[in-house]
């Protein structure tokens, strides 16, 4: 299983990820998305599909 996370230095909050996978993603307070699910990765969506989608790079994986 991998590890998400979201760099919120990269982040622009454009929701993709969110709109992507929103078991594992939502909206912070500073308008930025942030991991709320891991374990939502792979089960309930396709974790890299939202990697993949960021405009910026601001989501990766890693090995846990």
């Amino acid at each position: 299983m991998s590890k998400v996370k979201v760099d919120q230095d990269k982040c622009i909050g454009c929701g993709t990820c969110i709109a992507l996978c929103s078991e594992v993603f939502e909206y912070a307070d500073n308008g930025k998305a942030r991991v709320v699910n891991e374990k939502g990765c792979g089960v309930k969506c396709d974790c890299q599909q939202a990697v993949d989608s960021c405009p910026v790079g601001a989501i990766s994986t890693q090995e846990k």
